[in-house]
């Protein structure tokens, strides 16, 4: 019998991770916005610096994505969209939205879904968009730990990141989650609701973090106490679950996080005997489709998708063709919408 060649043994196995920028990084002893600086052969590197980036590249046998180089002079017309593996209409929406924007600007958008948007898993997908030669990238951001990296990326590309945040930058767009849960909680405050229980989105969700923070902060501006709420995860069933459990004993509304859990929400008090909004005035969030069609219709706020998108673009447009007009950007204001889940305090 012929003994198999050591040196084809495993050839059908995959072979080793190729480098990344990242791993260029760690071992240089640098940030990996140097090594972009290094790539495309920017200035305000040192001399000393360059050489180790280099010697790294050539030790990790290192291949740039040709973005790094060809963009400088080259586009695509291409966009990378990075979105979380979500159903939840917000993110939906926001995708729906930008690749109309996108498509009216004549530039394709290559959309890459996360399952598991953590910042490992984004920083593997930058470096592949980076790999496609895309002209820009646009993350939707629904975890508080990646909107910290984003903060920090510098690819040599323009990058946009789409995240409710306290913090203002050039390179982040939102649609204002402060101010609307306000209207709504001094809504029921006006009303004559003084008891205003809040069931909160995910507690790493940049969107649910900036509503709970408007619901403390008009209940605090009006004296009323803020009871810590209950966490679900954006779904009806999570709304449910959680209508299920609240202890309503002396409270008279609900701000619920968005309008997926206040329909959960609704259901649960209808098996409670708890009429809205005779017993309780319910407040949501987005004003889906069906809002108008629940019993009762929902009182809720609106965010105004299609112009976020449009601004994503904006934002995507003045970083290619002119970066040193960068600016903040105000978020985007929201509606207050209100219906039939919502009446004066008895």
């Amino acid at each position: 019998m012929t003994e198999p060649d050591p040196k084809r043994r495993g050839s059908d196995e995959p072979g080793p991770r190729a480098a990344n920028i990242f791993d260029v990084a760690r071992l240089a002893g640098v940030s990996h916005q140097t090594v972009s600086r290094v790539l495309n052969d920017l200035p305000n590197v040192r001399p000393a610096t360059r050489a180790r980036v280099e010697q790294a590249i050539t030790q990790l046998r290192y291949s740039p994505s040709p973005a790094a180089r060809a963009l400088v002079t080259r586009r695509t017309r291409t966009i990378g969209l990075i979105v979380p593996g979500t159903s939840d209409y917000g993110p939906a929406s926001i995708t729906m939205h930008f690749n109309l924007a996108a498509r009216a600007a004549r530039y394709s958008v290559d959309t890459v879904t996360l399952l598991d948007v953590d910042p490992v898993a984004v920083r593997a997908t930058i470096e592949t968009l980076l790999r496609q030669r895309v002209d820009a990238i646009v993350l939707i951001v629904d975890d508080v730990s990646v909107l910290e990296v984003a903060r920090g990326l510098d690819l040599g590309i323009p990058f946009i990141a789409v995240a409710a945040s306290v913090r203002r930058a050039p390179s982040v767009v939102s649609i204002d989650q402060y101010r609307g849960a306000r209207a709504a909680v001094r809504h029921l405050v006006e009303l004559g609701h003084e008891r205003i229980l809040h069931l909160a989105g995910p507690p790493r969700s940049p969107d649910a973090i900036d509503r709970e923070r408007g619901w403390r902060d008009e209940l605090a501006a009006h004296g009323l106490e803020a009871i810590e709420p209950p966490h679900g995860d954006w779904s009806p069933a999570s709304g449910y679950d959680l209508g299920r459990e609240v202890d309503l004993a002396d409270a008279t509304a609900l701000f619920v996080a968005n309008d997926h859990m206040a329909i959960g929400v609704l259901s649960a008090l209808r098996e409670r005997d708890m009429r809205v909004p005779e017993r309780v005035s319910i407040v949501g969030f987005d004003d889906l489709p069906e809002a108008p069609f629940v019993f009762p219709p929902l009182t809720t706020v609106r965010q105004d998708f299609a112009a976020l998108g449009a601004l994503i673009m904006q934002k995507v447009l003045l970083a290619i063709e002119e970066p040193e007009t960068a600016t903040e950007t105000t978020p985007l204001p929201t509606t207050l919408v209100v219906r039939e889940s919502t009446r004066a305090s008895s």
